[in-house]
């Protein structure tokens, strides 16, 4: 490329880019998961459509290696740990024992039902096993579901990518050496080895660069989320160079980062978010300029085999043989079951046998990128409907506004914005009622469009959208109180039935 084609090629990528953001809109209104879009985009743009020339597998899966550090990055500054901590005990289990048993259910069937020799079926079982952290996060954030179910989901899609992508590389290198290489136990010995040096490094540049970024006081806020950015790679440099789980340590390192007090905290989020769909946009078009039109429908009835399998067989024995321990009732079971969205990170992983010469690699990049796609469109859209089937919605949404805080972290207060369904029993409850915690308070109601600062008499009606302001400290308690009393009207906690657990009182006015 030279000077005076930069101008042209600047304008192509920003059309691309300005249609791939508008897009978005329309996966709202339609409920597909906005990254079947843009790999139609790509395939629009790509040799069969508008006749742009890309066939380099090994840089794709380069530059997907460093859109997955984005989006992970993304995720885990933007995720609380709050929400994930009840839950981070079955979302291990899930990355782990499940992924164990996805890949061996997969694997046979691929075996039994394809033809497949043994090392290239189990690599496809690896392959389609991982579920994909920007689906998830960009399609459970939207729906109303309880905080323990979104943070499985979330803290799942952060974690099982570290042992995916170690079981890809090693059944690639048996599938390429016709079953030869190391014993498999020395491959488990060696993954778990990762597996700890990318949770350890994690743990530690997120420590220590927070720690930096409370004692550096830089010139300017928008070097925060730079700094913050940076030190995140840091963590996936480091691990990878120890010969630890790279994305480990990046989705370790960004919670830690994410859920401690930093200056701009919100302007840190915002910028991980931007550089999230950067990276998703960027790496969904790529994929689909990636594929051959003409080589897809061949993979069609292979992928929807293996697809089914790993749906309705493989996916619900992962989620019993992990969760079932930890208690986890029935109706989340089965949504876990149903939730698991494959995405970009498949296909990724995909394009690694193709740069390693497997034979029929391409063929596997094939039947990997037409399973995302058809199930992509049945899942992502039923996913509202399970969750009602199961009932399984709150009538409470809690949706976090960011607030901006000084470099000195004088402000330690969140916003939560609120609102109130059709079903919920906050409706005819005066405000003074909810016995809210202490150094928090309902500051507006917004009601048919119109806002007011409300009153301790205050009553609250369906579709009420409130904006409520608390301590840090007490925000989890008064989240918890709100939801009782949705669920058990004004007198909830006085009776067991109604509400568990005491939540401290302000006196009544």
């Amino acid at each position: 490329m030279t000077v005076d084609e930069l101008g042209t090629v600047l304008l192509a990528g920003a059309l691309v880019l300005l249609a791939a953001v508008f897009a978005v809109r329309l996966s709202l209104r339609t409920g597909l998961p906005s990254l079947l879009l843009y790999l139609g985009l790509g395939l629009a743009i790509g040799e069969r459509g508008l006749g742009l020339d890309f066939d380099d597998q090994q840089l794709t899966g380069v530059l997907g290696y460093a859109a997955l550090v984005l989006i992970l990055a993304e995720g885990g500054l933007t995720t609380r740990w709050a929400r994930i901590r009840p839950t981070i005990g079955p979302a291990a289990a899930l990355s782990t024992v499940g992924t164990i048993v996805s890949v061996a259910v997969t694997g046979a069937a691929a075996h039994v039902l394809l033809g497949m020799a043994w090392p290239t079926a189990l690599l496809v079982g690896a392959v389609v096993s991982s579920t994909d952290a920007a689906a998830v996060f960009s399609v459970l954030r939207g729906l109303p579901l309880p905080q323990r179910l979104v943070g499985m989901l979330e803290a799942e899609s952060g974690l099982n990518d570290a042992p995916v992508v170690i079981a890809v590389v090693a059944l690639t290198e048996l599938a390429t050496h016709d079953g030869g290489g190391h014993a498999w136990w020395l491959l488990a010995l060696e993954a778990a080895g990762e597996l700890a040096v990318g949770a350890v490094v994690g743990l530690a540049v997120g420590r220590l660069g927070a720690e930096a970024l409370r004692r550096v006081a830089l010139p300017s806020s928008g070097l925060y989320p730079i700094a913050v950015l940076a030190i995140v790679v840091v963590g996936y440099g480091t691990a990878d160079v120890l010969h630890g789980s790279g994305f480990l340590a990046t989705y370790v390192s960004a919670l830690v980062l994410g859920n401690l007090r930093l200056p701009h905290g919100a302007a840190v989020r915002g910028f991980a978010e931007g550089m999230g769909w950067l990276a998703q946009i960027g790496l969904f078009v790529l994929l689909g300029l990636l594929a051959d039109p003409n080589r897809l429908p061949a993979q069609v009835l292979p992928a929807v085999i293996v697809g089914l399998v790993l749906l309705l067989v493989a996916r619900p024995l992962s989620v019993v043989a992990s969760v079932s321990w930890f208690r986890v009732p029935w109706r989340d079971q089965a949504f876990l079951s149903w939730a698991g969205l494959r995405g970009a990170v498949p296909v990724v992983l995909a394009t690694i046998p193709v740069t390693a010469g497997l034979d029929d690699a391409t063929g596997i990049f094939d039947l990997v990128f037409v399973l995302v796609v058809v199930f992509t469109v049945v899942q992502g859209p039923t996913l509202p409907w399970m969750a009602r089937r199961l009932r399984l919605t709150d009538d409470v949404v809690s949706v976090d506004l960011d607030v901006e805080s000084s470099p000195l972290g004088a402000l330690d207060a969140d916003v939560v914005q609120l609102r109130i369904g059709p079903t919920s029993r906050l409706h005819g409850v005066e405000i003074f009622e909810l016995r809210l915690p202490d150094r928090c308070n309902i500051t507006l109601v917004v009601r048919d469009g119109d806002a007011f600062v409300p009153n301790p008499r205050t009553m609250l009606r369906h579709g009420d959208e409130l904006i409520l302001v608390a301590a840090s400290s007490v925000r989890a308690a008064a989240e918890r109180r709100l939801s009782q009393v949705s669920a058990g009207g004004k007198l909830a906690g006085w009776y067991p039935r109604l509400g568990r657990g005491p939540v401290p009182r302000r006196p009544t006015p």
